[in-house]
């Protein structure tokens, strides 16, 4: 036996687990101790290791306690990311419906905004139940192509569907996602139904709640046609029934993790689709598909009913065509509201918008998106004055990773304690099922350390933040998806033209705490100034 598999065997005894199989009832020698600290780069004296042994020995006795109880998935540690002054929302995104023609091909109607389905199912030119099966016929006719759609809830959605109709025509209208389709990330859970994670091992699992952003989705009307592939265990694009596809390129992968929301939206088989974002699951495969992705302000939409990555990290938002549909589907998931802010109430001031951009990350970008980026900046400088800022660089970022791998870890404990890792898809270095398998060797102490250093960077990035109404920023630059989502900022990724394979490109807006409304309304006036948002993929048409 070489001596680095001695050093994992003797880690793995000390944090009291040996490969998902039960703790080896033995004395801890000397050996095993300093070869445990040496794969944590700790160094101890050999007389004072000899005074270890019973710390050791006890902690592994309160390991074996630990994993004896029972503790359901839905209870969050009492030590979590909460932000200062977390308050709610004191606006409602208003739009007003736009009046639209019922089209000849009622099939064309899968490229209508939601604006516009609102106004022809609440002036009753059709029915919700009718604009159901178009969006069902689509799925049928084009997710084998791009293998989205992981679980079809078409009997769950025609009841909704006619639901929303006989209300309507009653005189009860409940808003523009009154009889509008979605679908939904397959990590929300629906009773009746698999909830798979996107993982091998949980592919028949049912559990018995309803997310919390479904239950809201129904208060608004909304119709709930089918379950949208994740990477497995929210990671990449690649899930048990195969690898969801860019409609742009079938050639390539979605991007993940929430692959099957933007690749659904991007292809017309949803009106808008809910994702969800640890580290960019939400900003990276909207890029990829040329969608619209909305990550919203951490904690502003409830996570309840949803798989946990990271307690701490973990948002939920909406996935569309258009910025206006993203505002529409975020007033209805988000938490509590007080007071109406109209379209035109934003636009009169727009001109006053403080901008900042992220000039060091546009400057060093040398990826595919320079140079539509630098055309969006060029056409955003034409209307509004742009001062460059800079995102902290001082802090250690290769560490911060570990707060998402060690509350993963922590949630999906019993998942490797029972050897379920080894039946996932991916067993690379860097699957999913890896990822957990290490998060085992993560100290706490640096888990604790890792989260103080993010405690100065929030105060830093939130003060530097708070003198701009909107940041611009490379969807990828450097470290910046990291660092948002670690302070929790909202962030929304719009396309902005298509690189030299055709495939599209993003910029990405990001915001102050609870003020979606200004990144939604900046990306909105993007949007009409160019119009990529409306492109359809070839095929899809």
């Amino acid at each position: 036996m070489n001596n680095k598999i001695k050093v994992l065997i003797s880690v793995f005894m000390l944090c009291g687990v040996a490969f998902g199989y039960t703790l080896i009832d033995r004395k801890l020698s000397t050996d095993d101790i300093r070869k445990a600290l040496y794969l944590i780069d700790i160094n101890i004296k050999d007389e004072h290791i000899e005074t270890l042994k019973n710390y050791l020995s006890r902690n592994r006795k309160g390991y074996k306690e630990l994993r004896g109880g029972s503790i359901t998935n839905d209870v969050k540690p009492a030590v979590a990311f909460r932000l200062e002054n977390e308050r709610a929302y004191d606006y409602d995104l208003k739009f007003d419906l736009k009046e639209v023609e019922l089209p000849k091909d009622y099939n064309d109607l899968a490229f209508f905004s939601i604006r516009e389905l609102a106004y022809l199912i609440k002036n009753k030119k059709i029915t919700s139940q009718e604009l159901t099966k178009i969006f069902l016929h689509r799925i049928n006719k084009y997710n084998k192509k791009i293998n989205a759609v992981v679980t079809l809830t078409d009997s769950v959605a025609f009841l909704q569907a006619k639901e929303a109709d006989e209300e309507i025509a009653s005189g009860i209208y409940r808003g523009p996602l009154h009889g509008i389709p979605y679908g939904i990330k397959d990590l929300a859970s629906y009773p009746g139904y698999p909830t798979t994670w996107g993982a091998n091992p949980y592919k028949y699992q049912i559990l018995d709640e309803k997310a919390n952003v479904i239950k809201r989705l129904e208060e608004s009307g909304a119709v709930m046609l089918c379950k949208l592939s994740s990477g497995s265990l929210a990671r990449g694009d690649v899930w048990h029934g195969g690898k969801t596809l860019n409609p742009w390129d079938l050639d390539q992968g979605s991007s993940g993790s929430s692959a099957g929301s933007a690749s659904a939206t991007a292809a017309s088989l949803l009106p808008f689709t809910i994702g969800t974002e640890t580290l960019g699951s939400i900003i990276s495969p909207s890029t990829r598909c040329g969608v619209t992705g909305l990550r919203p302000t951490y904690g502003s939409v409830s996570t309840d009913g949803f798989m946990t990555l990271s307690w701490s990290m973990d948002k939920v938002g909406p996935i569309a065509k258009s910025a206006v549909d993203c505002a529409l589907v975020f007033n209805e998931i988000k938490k509590n509201h007080t007071s109406t802010l109209r379209e035109e109430d934003f636009k009169l001031n727009s001109k006053k918008l403080k901008i900042g951009y992220l000039k060091n990350l546009f400057d060093e970008d040398t990826s595919r998106y320079k140079q539509n980026n630098q055309l969006t900046l060029d056409l955003i400088k034409e209307t509004f004055n742009l001062t460059p800022i800079r995102l902290p660089s001082d802090y250690p970022f290769s560490a911060f990773d570990i707060i998402l791998r060690a509350e993963a870890g922590a949630f999906f404990d019993s998942f490797i304690l029972n050897n379920l890792d080894s039946t996932m898809v991916e067993q690379g270095e860097r699957s999913r099922a890896n990822s957990l398998r290490q998060s085992r060797l993560i100290p706490a102490v640096e888990y604790i350390q890792a989260n103080r250093y993010r405690s100065v960077l929030i105060e830093e990035v939130k003060t530097l933040f708070e003198g701009f109404d909107i940041i611009l920023s490379p969807s990828f630059g450097k470290n910046q998806l990291m660092i948002t989502n670690l302070t929790g900022h909202p962030a929304i990724s719009v396309p902005n033209g298509f690189d030299n394979k055709k495939r599209p490109t993003s910029i990405s807006l990001i915001g102050n705490y609870y003020e979606e409304h200004k990144i939604l309304y900046f990306a909105d006036i993007l949007q009409n100034k160019t119009n990529y948002h409306k492109k359809i993929p070839p095929g899809f048409e």
